[in-house]
């Protein structure tokens, strides 16, 4: 390692989506700073590039909200400062509510966005089947629409917070894992890589489904886990409009967008797949999420995708995808200052909506790493909220899985 590396203010472990974004606002809001991001892979090569990537902004948990608008909002200062377009498909949100809970739920989000300023109405079935064809709105008591909510290239976005930041002067590693916490008279003061030690004011775990693992090596018990995403890839179709907008189907636990000419699609199945954060491998790549591709999982929601989607069972399934994300049993971010060392900070959690919220969790973590106050009121991400836990033991990894079965939302 050249000896510009030995030494920064801030040192970031993983280079998925937070880690990039982290170094994007930590290196332009504090110019002069030196910022290292340490990567064993390939940045945005895990989570962040086999996320569904719906940059949700109106749902029922106000704490992301900030954070998913910041999102938006710096999508076009990254494009200027690399001169290119990340693409990003601003197709609306479409929510169909068919039983009483859901409709009250809906009802709720419609406030939430006239609270925040963000358009939403409500459409009829004819509008609603014009423009997603392939959706059957017969059921549907109300639809709501947010004209506004888009969805993006997950690995675009995680690499356009990393080529700025290098811009800014941030140094983004790859190719080399940390193999250990660097102390000094029992105070966290870097970390050990492969290449050698680089010592840092502030750590930041942002190892996403491996970030426990560091975590305990703090002796910091993070709290969170990783559990399955998975989604399918049907073949292409006429019913499948490029500009057809998200399709939230909390009734069915399903979503989808459309994708390449296909419709992109996933369903929370009763049991989602966990395993210890100690279990994972070092490339994810090498992880079976399924044998079966999922077939059994997508067989046990068929006849409830089917029910909105009719064609579904004569629709071809052309790609898998499955990757971790970090669930918490209550669904928030965790997000902040370790509990017994104050120079170690956690951004993880991210509950299946990284990709939207990595902005404002990029802004609030880098305020927090260079000791200014966070632009975001961080309560409800708090790492000392479930008190002290295991994130290893059997317990805790259903908790966080039974999370994921739950959920309704985008």
């Amino acid at each position: 390692m050249s000896s510009v590396f030995k030494k920064a203010n801030v040192v970031v472990i993983g280079g998925g989506i937070f880690g990039c974004a982290i170094a994007y606002y930590y290196t332009r809001n504090h110019p002069g700073k030196r910022l290292v991001v340490l990567e064993r892979n390939e940045i945005c090569n895990a989570a962040t590039s086999r996320a569904a990537a719906l940059m949700t902004i109106i749902r029922s948990k106000r704490s992301y909200i900030p954070l998913s608008m910041e999102t938006y909002r710096i999508v076009s200062a990254l494009e200027t400062q690399l001169g290119e377009s990340l693409g990003m498909k601003v197709v609306g949100m479409m929510h169909l509510a068919v039983s009483e809970p859901k409709v009250r739920e809906l009802e709720d989000l419609m406030t939430i966005a006239e609270e925040f300023k963000q358009p939403a109405h409500y459409l009829t079935g004819t509008q609603a089947r014009s423009m997603a064809p392939w959706l059957d709105t017969g059921e549907a008591m109300k639809i709501g629409f947010m004209p506004d909510e888009a969805y993006c290239d997950p690995y675009l976005l995680g690499t356009f917070f990393a080529r700025c930041a290098k811009h800014n002067g941030a140094e983004i590693v790859q190719g080399c894992p940390v193999t250990g916490l660097l102390y000094a008279n029992n105070v966290l003061c870097g970390v050990k890589t492969s290449r050698g030690n680089v010592e840092a004011d502030i750590v930041i775990d942002a190892a996403g489904a491996w970030a426990p693992v560091w975590g305990m090596k703090a002796q910091v018990g993070i709290p969170m886990a990783p559990v399955r995403s998975q989604y399918w890839i049907t073949e292409k179709s006429d019913i499948f409009p490029e500009d057809s907008p998200i399709v939230l189907l909390p009734d069915a636990q399903a979503y989808a967008r459309p994708e390449g000419g296909g419709l992109l699609f996933g369903v929370r199945e009763k049991r989602s797949l966990y395993t210890s954060p100690e279990k994972i491998p070092p490339d994810i790549s090498h992880f079976v999420f399924s044998e079966d591709k999922g077939m059994n999982d997508l067989a046990e929601n068929a006849d409830k995708l089917a029910r909105f989607f009719p064609a579904f069972y004569e629709t071809g399934i052309k790609y898998y995808v499955a990757g971790f994300s970090g669930y918490t049993p209550d669904g928030q971010l965790v997000i902040g200052k370790a509990p017994i060392a104050e120079n170690f900070l956690i951004a993880g959690g991210c509950c299946g909506a990284g990709i939207s919220v990595a902005g404002g969790v990029g802004l609030a973590v880098a305020e927090l790493a260079a000791g200014v106050r966070s632009p975001y009121d961080l309560s409800a991400f708090n790492p000392e909220r479930f008190g002290t836990i295991d994130p290893f033991s059997v317990e805790w990894l259903e908790k966080c899985a039974a999370s994921r079965s739950k959920k309704t939302s985008g």
